[in-house]
């Protein structure tokens, strides 16, 4: 249906004559009498009974008179919420990022933000693909390299680094290496060579590799890596913001881990004044700063 010819009928059924109507969409009597013909035309059916004493609603009138009530409330609504939306933070806001950050780090974390905001609708979108920002894709995204899309705001969060992990029931069962030799004596968990990951992770299992490993399990995302490494099957190959949520981990060999890879959060240009952008922006960044200051600590 023509919206314009409904926003007339309902001021038509507001007020109940044609010359009130008029008056109050500055239009003529003739004219807003022409689109409400149009409308019953294009409806088949009749919306008013004519009276010397002005226009009732007939029982199909009465039916669309209730549904643009409705429309108008919520545009009401709408409206009022847009002007004072200065310091609101609602709607839908979608997150890209990797699998293994998405949920080993990010997902974890979110009750914090709903608590803060809990109109927020999030769509987090976990893939290893870069989405194509500036083409809207996602609103925002957090990578494990600097976005070399154009027109980004970008903000470097952290930087993280993969090294090795083990539980303590599996290292009493088979031991502690010593040196990269003795993991001839061990089972690796790491992701496959073929799976998209970052580079220095993929130097370091292939270095880890080098060393005759004769049992080895290779997933496909680090969530799996971990649960290898939980359900005591060997040493993992994990990035080092897990060891906060999983205290029981003990890292192996200290002096064997990847080369730093900068963790970036980046949006669109266009959504500078956004506030939802900003408010997951400074979530993920004070949550950061949190976790770094922890790690000093420690």
């Amino acid at each position: 249906m023509d919206w314009d010819k409904l926003r007339i009928f309902h001021a038509v059924a507001d007020a109940g004559s044609l010359t009130h109507a008029g008056d109050v969409l500055h239009l003529s009597q003739s004219a807003v009498s022409r689109q409400i013909r149009a409308l019953e035309e294009s409806l088949s059916v009749t919306l008013f009974h004519r009276h010397a004493r002005g226009l009732i609603l007939t029982e199909q009138g009465e039916l669309l008179f209730e549904a643009t009530q409705a429309m108008v409330k919520r545009l009401d609504a709408t409206a009022a919420r847009i002007r004072d939306s200065e310091d609101e933070v609602f709607g839908e806001l979608r997150v890209t990022t990797t699998m293994g950050f998405g949920t080993l780090w990010l997902a974890p974390r979110l009750a914090k933000l709903y608590a803060k905001f809990p109109a927020l609708k999030i769509d987090l979108m976990l893939e290893e693909r870069v989405l194509d920002l500036p083409m809207r894709e996602a609103d925002v995204a957090i990578r494990m390299k600097e976005p070399s899309q154009a027109d980004l705001i970008r903000k470097r969060l952290m930087q993280i680094r993969m090294r090795l992990y083990a539980s303590p029931e599996y290292l009493a069962e088979h031991g502690t290496p010593q040196s990269m030799d003795d993991l001839s004596q061990h089972r690796l968990i790491s992701q496959h060579a073929g799976t998209p990951q970052v580079q220095a992770g993929a130097n370091l299992v292939a270095d880890l590799m080098s060393h005759d490993i004769p049992s080895t399990l290779t997933v496909n995302n680090y969530f799996g890596v971990l649960q290898g490494v939980l359900n005591h099957l060997g040493i993992g190959v994990l990035p080092d913001y897990l060891t906060e949520d999983f205290p029981q981990l003990v890292r192996v060999l200290p002096e064997v881990e990847s080369g730093e890879v900068p963790v970036f959060l980046a949006y669109p240009e266009e959504l500078r004044h956004s506030k939802r952008v900003a408010a997951f922006r400074d979530f993920v960044t004070e949550e950061i700063m949190a976790y770094r200051k922890r790690q000093q600590e420690d």
